[in-house]
This record gives C-alpha cells, sequence and structure tokens, in this order.
C-alpha cells in the first residue's frame, strides 16, 4: 500500500509557451499570444502511489511529466520534491541529486534507445553519468539487478544484444530497466505501453505495479487510456486542455465520473460496469482546441453537449463531489 507521505507536490503550475507575433503584429504593438500547455494546476503524488494522469493528445499531459523530470521549465507555480521546492533549480550539477531520484519513461522506446549501443551499456548510462557506482564490479551488478527487474532475465543475455534484435515489449523493458539502473524514488512513465500489442502491455503493466510493490516507488502513468489508468491506478487525474477537470480514486473516477468529459471517455470504451452516470452522453465530437486560443468559461463547453450560458461566461472551480473527489463542472 502506497505511504500516505507526499513525494511531489505541483501547487498552480503554468507552463505557457509564447507565440512570437508576425512584422504586423508588432507594428500595431498588438501583445504576443501563448500556447497555455498547462494553466494552473495542483497536483499530489504519495510515497509509494501511482496516479494516472489521463487525457486526449493535446491535453497537456507530457508537458506535466517534463516539467517534473525538469526538462521544461514552469512559467508560474512550483514544483516540491519532498518538500523541496525544485522549481528554480538548474543546471546539471544541481540537479544530479535530483535526476538519481526522478526518472523519466518515454512512449517510444525504438527512439529513445541508441541504435548504435549495446543492451549493457544503454542501461549502463545514467549510472555512469550521475557516477553512482565506483568500479566495473559495481556497474554490472546494478545493470543485472536492473535487468531483472524489469523481466528481462538471465541478464546477462542481453548484455552483448542491441535494441534493434529485441522485440517491442523487450525494447520497453530496456527503457524501464534504464530508469531503475539508478534506484529512483519517482518514475514518470509517459504512454509506456501505447505502441505495444495488447498481449504485451498487460505485462509491462505488471512489471510497473511490481515495482512499486517491491521497491515503494511513486509512479505518474500518463495515458490517453481511462480503463488502463483504472487497471494500474490508485487515483485518477483527468486533465483537459492545461486543467484539471476531475481526480479522485480510480474507482471513482472510472464507475461514477462526474464531469461530462470524464464521461465520454469512460463511454467511449467497452463497458467495465458499475454507476456510469449521464450514460446516455453521445461520444466526444471534434478535437481538442488549440492551447493557443483557450475557449472563455469551461473550457470544455464548446464539446460538451449539457453546455448552457454560465458554462460559455464562467470557469467552474473543483468542488468535492465525494469523499477526495473533485470534478470543475456547474452541473456536478
Amino acid at each position: 500500500m502506497p505511504d500516505t507521505a507526499d513525494i511531489l507536490r505541483l501547487e498552480s503550475l503554468q507552463v505557457h509557451f509564447p507565440i512570437r507575433g508576425g512584422l504586423f503584429d508588432r507594428v500595431l504593438g498588438r501583445p504576443a499570444g501563448a500556447v497555455r500547455a498547462v494553466d494552473g494546476i495542483d497536483l499530489n503524488l504519495g510515497q509509494g502511489e501511482i496516479v494516472a494522469l489521463v487525457g486526449e493528445s493535446g491535453s497537456g499531459k507530457t508537458t506535466v511529466g517534463r516539467v517534473i523530470t525538469k526538462l521544461v521549465q514552469p512559467t508560474d507555480g512550483r514544483l516540491l520534491f519532498e518538500g523541496r521546492d525544485m522549481t528554480s533549480v538548474r543546471g546539471a550539477s544541481a540537479l544530479r541529486p535530483y535526476r538519481h531520484r526522478v526518472q523519466m519513461i518515454f512512449q517510444d522506446a525504438y527512439q529513445a534507445l541508441n541504435p548504435r549501443h549495446t543492451i549493457f551499456d544503454i542501461v549502463a548510462e545514467p549510472l555512469r553519468s550521475l557516477k553512482l557506482v565506483e568500479n566495473n564490479a559495481q556497474l554490472t551488478e546494478r545493470v543485472s539487478e536492473a535487468l531483472t527487474s524489469a523481466g528481462l532475465s538471465p541478464p546477462g543475455d542481453f548484455f552483448a544484444r542491441f535494441p534493434h534484435e529485441l522485440s517491442g515489449g523487450q525494447r520497453q523493458r530496456v527503457v524501464i530497466a534504464g530508469a531503475l539502473a539508478v534506484r529512483p524514488e519517482l518514475i514518470v512513465a509517459d504512454e509506456p505501453v501505447s505502441m505495444l500489442d495488447v498481449s504485451i502491455r498487460a505485462q509491462i503493466l505488471q512489471v510497473l505495479v511490481h515495482l512499486r510493490d517491491k521497491h515503494n516507488v511513486a509512479l505518474l502513468f500518463i495515458t490517453h487510456d481511462l480503463p488502463l489508468a483504472w487497471l494500474i491506478a490508485d487515483r485518477i487525474a483527468v486533465l483537459y486542455l492545461g486543467k484539471l477537470v476531475e481526480i479522485g480514486s480510480a474507482d471513482e473516477i472510472t464507475l461514477n465520473p462526474r464531469h461530462p468529459y470524464t464521461v465520454a471517455l469512460r463511454n467511449a470504451t467497452p463497458q467495465i460496469g458499475g454507476n456510469v452516470g449521464r450514460a446516455d452522453l453521445p461520444a466526444l465530437q471534434g478535437e481538442v482546441p488549440s492551447a493557443a486560443q483557450v475557449p472563455k468559461g469551461c473550457r470544455f463547453h464548446p464539446r460538451c453537449p449539457l453546455a448552457f450560458d454560465r458554462c460559455k461566461a464562467e470557469e467552474p472551480p473543483a468542488v468535492e463531489v465525494g469523499p477526495k473527489h473533485l470534478a470543475a463542472c456547474w452541473l456536478a
């Protein structure tokens, strides 16, 4: 079971990417716009907890993950790790202890792996760059341990192989092993199974859950797939156009969703069971609007079949609709 102590907190987090205006705009003095990729979210993650961040493409999920792993600098808000404010910490030397404890698993394993390096060197790279081993014997031990934990055993059989010699599932396990090698306390997994066959997905999910159970590693699991999130997560946070619209336990969000967007995500998948609520809502229409032109009011209202005048004018606050269950909807 996860510890109740927070390992990570995001407070009013914003990531706005400026849009450089054209010459005509500058001559007329028009203000430059911005892509509001993440627009003021609050999220916490407990030690050993699995939280799924769910939303369509363009919702801002990956940007949140890249902020946590210090690959993107936030525009505003705070990133707290074990109570320490990491928001403004920069530079390889200053971030070395943080990168030791926070790792990311990327979506495309084939692109994440250097095709010219052996599996041993790929998994060993973070250990070398973070200077976590003193000799080759320690290096071999840690690489073997990581490969075994990721389900590649016996590890010695993979040392001299190259990424192109492995299956898609095995390549994803190598990516996981690379993250595990440094013995992190938090892993951000960005759509780690979306490019794998259905038959392989369950195996990778089992590896991730086993890591939590064995090593008490916290996991932020980023996905567009609500049922998949339900299978692995303790809690689910639903993100739409840079805003959290609903958050609660995995069971509550999946079986009793209260925001129309969550309901639409739920209804777009095969029936799981439980009190779905508003089950007669039609499937989602259209695409997520551009984060450079966020609608006024509730940002979901252009696609929401239940929207009324207030939704178009005022942004709803998140309100408690159940124990530790929040939804940002005027009808919640």
